[in-house]
């Protein structure tokens, strides 16, 4: 192993795995344009409630604070279990990646109790084309968030079977770069979606 390898962090020791990163990128950039047409087509119709129920009638800052302020630690306890990865400590790293995955779960319960909430206040993804719009964005997110648990979940498997290998850390940084790419669609929806429609 040369001196330039070794001093690379361990994801990038391989041309696998650095190839598998650069592919990633890629695909995040195809994912910036699945969300951008959804936020496109929410603003569409951001106005179309059909004369029933819009959302700031319904919108709960605190709610949505505390639901921002999960995922936005989630992201810092990510991001910690990448730094102790690169330092070869697997147990810690474990310990945040059950901690990010904790607090994504925790995201998902909240979010599911916002919609039971909207639905029983009579907005539904029928109720208007506001609604499905927003349901869809919002939906799509969640669906990605829980995508990224499962994966997540599989990734530390793999961790406490193979250990800390360019094979496993490249793939566990891609699933850090995938977590961080929703957080920041959800500032986007916080900012756009919800703060804007509090305003209306």
């Amino acid at each position: 192993m040369t001196q330039d390898t070794e001093q690379k962090p361990l994801e990038y020791q391989s041309a696998e795995g650095r190839n598998n990163i650069l592919g990633f990128w890629i695909f995040i950039g195809a994912e910036f344009a699945l969300f951008s047409t959804l936020f496109a087509a929410y603003f569409v119709l951001i106005d179309r409630t059909a004369g029933d129920i819009g959302g700031a009638d319904l919108f709960s800052l605190p709610l949505v604070l505390v639901m921002t302020f999960i995922l936005l630690t989630s992201s810092f306890t990510c991001g910690l279990a990448i730094h102790e990865m690169r330092a070869g400590r697997l147990k810690r790293t474990l310990w945040w990646i059950g901690i990010t995955l904790l607090l994504g779960l925790g995201f998902i319960g909240l979010e599911i109790y916002e919609f039971f909430e909207y639905v029983h206040e009579g907005a539904t993804i029928s109720t208007s084309a506001f609604w499905s719009a927003f349901f869809v964005l919002l939906g799509t997110h969640g669906l990605h968030v829980l995508f990224g648990i499962i994966w997540m979940m599989v990734l530390a498997y793999q961790l406490i079977k193979h250990g800390l290998n360019p094979k496993t850390t490249s793939k566990f940084f891609i699933a850090s770069l995938y977590w961080h790419f929703l957080d920041v669609i959800w500032v986007l929806i916080f900012t756009g979606v919800y703060l804007l429609g509090m305003v209306r």
